[in-house]
C-alpha cells in the first residue's frame, strides 16, 4: 500500500488525486492533506480518505479545522511550520499542488525527504529550479511530472537518451483569446479569463493560460526537467488540446502523447509509474474531433511569451521575480483593479526595475520574491493613481 499525501488537497489537481485515490483504496493510504483556507472542503476530504493528518496554512483556522474534525480521527494542524513538517515526513508518494510561491517550501522539504514527488505546483520549478534540481539529486527522490506538457514530455522521453533528442515542443491551447486582438483583450473582465475552452482549472492558473504566462512558465520548467538547452524548447498553439507535447529526435522521428484533456490522466500516470492503472477519463475519440490545428503563438499579442523566454535567458533570480510579480499583477486583475493587459505590462516592468544575486538557498528566493511582489505593488500604485 502506497502511502500518499496531497499539498493542496481541495483545489482542482488535489481533487482530482483524491477521486482516483478512492477508485483504489486498497492500494494507497492516505498520510497527509492540506488546504491553506478551505477548512469545509479540507475537513471534508480528511474524513473521506481517513488521513492521518490535516493541515490548514491560515493558523487562524486552526480551530475551525479541529472542529470540523472532531470524532474523525484526522489530526488537525495549522501554519506554514506544519506544512513542512508533514511535507518531510517521508510519505511514499507526495502530490505537491499548492498554487504559487507558497508551495516552494513544503516541495523543496518533500523533496529533501527523498519518496516521490509528483509536481503541479509550477511555481516552486519556475522560481527555484537549480535549488530543487540540487535537492533531487542530492536526496535521491523522483520528481515526476503532473502538468499536462511536461508529463505527455516524460511520457515521450520513456527509454531514451536526452542526448538523441533534437527538439522538445510544448503545445498551448492559446486559451480563450486566442483569436482577439490586442485591443480586444483591453476590455477583458475576470469571469471571462477564467473561462478556458478545453481545462477546468482555478482562476490564477486560468488567467495565466489566458495571458499565456502559463505556457511560458511551462517552458521554464522544461528546461530545468528537460535539460536540452533553451534553444531546442519551443512552444506550439494546439487549440484542441489533443497533443499535450512532442518529442522530436535526431534522426527526425517524432513522439507525441495524445490524450483527452482530463487532469486526472497525467496524475494517474504520475500515481502508478511506472505501472499505469484505470482511469474514469473519456477515451480520445480522434474520428470524432476530425482535425488537429496548430499554429505559431504570437508574441506581440501575447508578450508573456517573450517575457519568460527573457527571463529563463538569464537565469537566476529572473525567474522568480516574473513569477511574483505575475501572481501580484494576477490577484489584482482578478479583484478588477487592474485590466488584463496591464498584468504583462507590471511583469516587464519589475524585470526591467529589478534584479537579485544568484539564489544559493531558499531564503534567497523568498527574498526576491518579497522584493519583487513590493516592487509590483508600487507599479500597480502608479498604475491606478
Amino acid at each position: 500500500m502506497k502511502k500518499v499525501s496531497i499539498f493542496g488537497a481541495t483545489g482542482s489537481v488535489g481533487m482530482s488525486t483524491l477521486d482516483l485515490i478512492q477508485r483504489d483504496p486498497d492500494s494507497y493510504s492516505v498520510v497527509a492533506l492540506t488546504a491553506h483556507g478551505d477548512v469545509a472542503g479540507l475537513a471534508a476530504a480528511a474524513r473521506q480518505s481517513n488521513a492521518v493528518i490535516a493541515v490548514i496554512g491560515d493558523e487562524t483556522r486552526y480551530d475551525a479545522l479541529k472542529d470540523a474534525l472532531r470524532g474523525s480521527g484526522t489530526e488537525a494542524a495549522a501554519g506554514q511550520g506544519a506544512l513542512v513538517d508533514v511535507a518531510g515526513a517521508g510519505a511514499d508518494w507526495s502530490m505537491a499542488a499548492i498554487v504559487g510561491c507558497a508551495g516552494l517550501r513544503p516541495t523543496m522539504a518533500a523533496l529533501k525527504a527523498g519518496g516521490t514527488v509528483a509536481l503541479a505546483n509550477k511555481e516552486s520549478l519556475v522560481s527555484a529550479g537549480a535549488l530543487m534540481m540540487d535537492a533531487v539529486g542530492a536526496s535521491g527522490a523522483t520528481l515526476l511530472p503532473v502538468d499536462s506538457e511536461h508529463n505527455a514530455i516524460f511520457q515521450c522521453l520513456a527509454g531514451s537518451r536526452m542526448e538523441d533528442v533534437a527538439r522538445i515542443t510544448l503545445t498551448a491551447s492559446g486559451g480563450p483569446f486566442r483569436t482577439r486582438s490586442r485591443e480586444e483583450m483591453r476590455g477583458i473582465t475576470p469571469a471571462q479569463a477564467v473561462a478556458h475552452p478545453n481545462w477546468s482549472m482555478g482562476a490564477k492558473i486560468s488567467v495565466d493560460s489566458a495571458t499565456m504566462m502559463n505556457k511560458g512558465l511551462e517552458l521554464i520548467e522544461a528546461a530545468h526537467l528537460f535539460p536540452v538547452g533553451l534553444d531546442r524548447i519551443e512552444i506550439l498553439v494546439h487549440p484542441q488540446s489533443v497533443i499535450h507535447s512532442m518529442v522530436e529526435y535526431r534522426d527526425r522521428s517524432t513522439l507525441a502523447q495524445l490524450g483527452s484533456p482530463d487532469m486526472r490522466i497525467p496524475i494517474a500516470h504520475a500515481l502508478a509509474w511506472p505501472d499505469r492503472i484505470a482511469t474514469p477519463c473519456q477515451p480520445l475519440d480522434l474520428a470524432r474531433i476530425g482535425r488537429l490545428d496548430f499554429e505559431a503563438p504570437d508574441e506581440h499579442r501575447f508578450p508573456a511569451l517573450r517575457l519568460t523566454r527573457q527571463a529563463a535567458e538569464a537565469g537566476g533570480a529572473a525567474p522568480a521575480i516574473l513569477n511574483a510579480a505575475n501572481e501580484v499583477a494576477v490577484a489584482a486583475f482578478l479583484k478588477g483593479a487592474i485590466g488584463f493587459l496591464d498584468i504583462a505590462m507590471i511583469v516587464e516592468d519589475v524585470l526591467n526595475r529589478y534584479s537579485a544575486p544568484v539564489p544559493r538557498q531558499i531564503d534567497d528566493v523568498l527574498e526576491a520574491d518579497a522584493q519583487a511582489r513590493n516592487m509590483a505593488a508600487q507599479v500597480m500604485e502608479r498604475l491606478t493613481a
